[in-house]
């Protein structure tokens, strides 16, 4: 998730309860093999506290996905993800993301591409069911002949967007139609904690579940220390500036400040006052305005 999953909401989420594996916000390969690399490298910025880590990257040259994946390797990361999945047009206007459903033998390309550059990761890709349709039944063999390691299987065609209920029983049907192959099938959609995830993968037979949107607001998602039933709004608002100071500290001098606050609408919901304290938080300049305005919230709440 662009200008989400970045190396300060990671930093957040290690500290509470890391997952089984972190993916980056994606990339594109083009600018990786650009002469402005050096600007998309905090993108790819990450410790040591979060292997085993994926890079993603997107893109539709399968020369610059090649040197892409070289970099990945080289920076240390525990795998290379190839987006085939994003919707967006700006993306799709390269022939990349969900364009690629359309454009299977390029898809191949740019999968044996990603393999050759990482010389030994794991290549992974996610995508959707399908562009307009359901497509599974031809676009995930086109996938599987290419030999991933793992295919996240985004359970919405590339029309659908995420603006209807995943169709969980489609991740059931690829984790068939992968069956002798050696791919992991990795569930994707609507996934809000772990209970879900768990009863979905059993359902269907994934070999595991990817959330996205679930933690936005919750980096206690994966931990097992935490009772999630008792996370008050004031936990949210502390954690909230934290997650702040951590942007400021690691992307502050790089990344508009602006990037935070679609955080603050999700971490800000829920109890008496959400709404206003929203308004303030978006008028918010830096972090030091956000503890100010944090603080006085912090003090009606515990009255």
């Amino acid at each position: 998730m662009s200008n989400v999953t970045d190396a300060a909401f990671r930093r957040l989420i290690t500290r509470y309860g890391k997952p089984d594996v972190f993916y980056t916000e994606f990339v594109s390969a083009d600018g990786l093999c650009s002469r402005g690399r050096d600007k998309l490298l905090i993108d790819l910025k990450f410790s040591k506290k979060e292997h085993p880590i994926v890079a993603q990257i997107f893109g539709a040259n399968p020369e610059t996905i090649h040197g892409a994946s070289a970099l990945i390797k080289k920076l240390g990361f525990d795998g290379v993800d190839i987006n085939m999945g994003c919707p967006d047009r700006s993306v799709e206007k390269q022939g990349a993301g969900a364009a690629l459903i359309k454009n299977p033998k390029l898809a191949k390309e740019i999968i044996r591409a990603a393999k050759d550059g990482a010389k030994g990761l794991p290549i992974s890709i996610k995508t959707r069911i399908g562009y307009n349709k359901d497509e599974l039944d031809t676009w995930l063999p086109e996938l599987l002949a290419a030999q991933p390691a793992a295919i996240v299987v985004h359970a919405r065609t590339r029309k659908e967007m995420s603006k209807v209920a995943a169709h969980w029983g489609a991740v059931k049907k690829a984790v068939e139609i992968a069956r002798g192959s050696r791919a992991l099938i990795i569930g994707n959609g609507d996934v809000m904690n772990l209970e879900d995830g768990r009863r979905l993968a059993k359902e269907t037979g994934a070999d595991g579940i990817m959330i996205g949107r679930g933690v936005l607001g919750n980096p206690w998602l994966f931990s097992r220390k935490f009772n999630h039933a008792k996370i008050s709004p004031a936990d949210k608002l502390k954690t909230l500036v934290e997650h702040t100071m951590f942007f400021e500290k690691l992307l502050g001098k790089v990344k508009n400040f602006s990037i935070m606050k679609k955080h603050y609408k999700v971490y800000v919901a829920g109890f008496d006052g959400a709404k206003e304290l929203r308004v303030r938080l978006m008028a918010a300049k830096n972090s030091a305005e956000v503890k100010t305005v944090i603080k006085a919230t912090l003090k009606k709440l515990s009255v």
